[in-house]
């Protein structure tokens, strides 16, 4: 039997060492909460049943590549997944831009008219992008100047309304004078990347929680920031090498079989050959799974979790024998393509050069033979990018998230649960639960703070001062 991880030497007091924790799963969420109940004095273990941390945001080898599974992006705005970048010394190597740039390429127009920029200048907000909306070339005169309304009608929204939750954001912008097109080449070229779901299937609540603190909270709230080494090098080693460093336990190929309390307060965690009897346990793990370890009593309703819906990304690559791409990424309208990123030098691709296609909402691709995928995308690539024409496909593959996200559907705020559960001890992390935010790397920051400060005021531990503050987010 274990009660929770091996103190670092010198960094445990007798009482202290009487605490214990297990955190389950090992995704950003978990990390999180373990890091935090550590630096507090906690002794914490960490269990996760794949062969590696971070969760959905990760990488593996193909060949000479190093792969991420998907492209992940944050914001200025994202202030929990930069601090949680810091704690794990990694912010250098995900560097955010010095000012929003996007380039937008339309393929309906003709060569040489396609591209459009969305940034900011160096102003106030709303006067941020002020100058960019009204040269913006994919809306016409009348779909600037309505987008300009909406976008105040927009900030006028109380994000604590919870009518808000009840509507879809497509009825609303067409509500306020928002027209096809504009929905199209503006908020669904930014809604779609961030919430995984078009206007017309997210909650109201949801997409104006993105768009006013992405875009109306402070100027620098929407600069972009990515990683520019594979994810694997951030979330699982780094992270390691920081939970090594806090003193926790950490376990992969461990996957919990059981969770049931005792009848002295404590929990008991099982896992193959393994009984771990601790004070506190946080589930950071995806809904469903939650649902079958929660224990009886545990929430009100538990069958919520399972009405919580889910929604796929797809994540194309192609890597060409010549560099055909000479921006770090852009988005695309007129076309399938959604966003495309140069990921050589972050894969350690030494010739050629290797794009990925980030597909949010990817419903009916998701589960496409390769070979129709690659018959889909390839035209498209070489309509958009006139370089590709004359290059040759050195390899060209798919990664498929099918349940990457929560859904964001009208309603789905109802469901998801906060950290606490009406078990004594029991804690509930993971982007899906009640963070406010869509199911974003920084919600599942937040949500590992919430579940250990809630475990923290339980065991008698106070706050870590290095732990991250909801009062500093934007």
């Amino acid at each position: 039997m274990s009660d929770g991880a091996r103190p670092a030497p010198g960094q445990r007091t007798p009482e202290s060492a009487a605490r214990g924790a297990v955190v389950i799963g090992g995704g950003l969420a978990g990390i999180t909460a373990a890091l935090a109940l550590a630096d507090a004095g906690v002794r914490v273990t960490l269990l996760e049943g794949r062969p590696r941390l971070g969760g959905l945001a990760f990488s593996f080898q193909r060949g000479e590549l190093t792969v991420d599974n998907g492209q992940h992006v944050y914001l200025r705005c994202c202030t929990a997944y930069r601090w949680f970048l810091d704690r794990i010394e990694g912010a250098a190597l995900a560097p955010l831009q010095d000012r929003l740039d996007v380039p937008v390429v339309d393929l309906a127009k003709p060569e040489g008219r396609r591209l459009g920029r969305l940034r900011r200048d160096p102003l106030p907000v709303p006067l941020h992008l002020g100058r960019s909306l009204a040269a913006y070339p994919h809306l016409s005169l009348a779909e600037r100047a309505s987008v300009g309304r909406a976008a105040l009608a927009l900030k006028g929204l109380d994000l604590a309304d919870p009518a808000l939750d009840t509507q879809d954001f497509g009825s609303w912008l067409a509500a306020h004078g928002q027209s096809a097109r504009a929905i199209e080449a503006l908020w669904d070229l930014v809604g779609v990347a961030t919430l995984n779901a078009v206007a017309g299937e997210c909650s109201l609540g949801l997409a104006a929680m993105v768009f006013k603190t992405g875009l109306l909270s402070d100027p620098g709230a929407a600069d972009i920031g990515w990683a520019h080494v594979p994810l694997g090098e951030l979330h699982d080693r780094l992270a390691r090498r920081a939970l090594d460093s806090a003193g926790v336990r950490t376990e992969v190929r461990s996957r919990v079989t059981s969770v049931s309390a005792m009848e002295n307060g404590g929990w008991r965690v099982e896992v193959p050959g393994e009984r771990i009897e601790t004070d506190a346990v946080v589930l950071a793990v995806p809904q469903r799974e939650a649902y079958e370890l929660l224990p009886p009593g545990a929430l009100d309703a538990p069958e919520r979790l399972l009405e919580i819906g889910t929604a796929p990304i797809l994540n194309v690559h192609v890597v060409y024998d010549r560099k055909v791409l000479a921006r770090p990424f852009f988005a695309a309208l007129g076309t399938p393509v959604q966003w495309v990123f140069d990921r050589t030098h972050a894969s350690g691709l030494r010739s050629g050069q290797y794009l990925a296609l980030s597909q949010s909402a990817a419903q009916d691709d998701i589960d496409l033979p390769v070979a129709e995928l690659r018959a889909r995308y390839i035209p498209e690539l070489e309509k958009l990018l006139p370089g590709t024409r004359g290059a040759v496909i050195e390899d060209f593959f798919v990664t498929r998230e099918r349940t990457a996200t929560f859904a964001p559907t009208p309603g789905v705020g109802r469901l998801r649960p906060g950290a606490r559960t009406k078990a004594s001890g029991l804690y509930l992390a993971g982007a899906w639960t009640a963070t406010g935010w869509p199911a974003t790397m920084e919600s599942a920051v937040r949500s590992g703070v919430s579940a250990a400060d809630a475990a923290l005021r339980a065991l008698g531990r106070p706050r870590p001062s290095r732990l991250f503050a909801f009062e500093e987010a934007a």
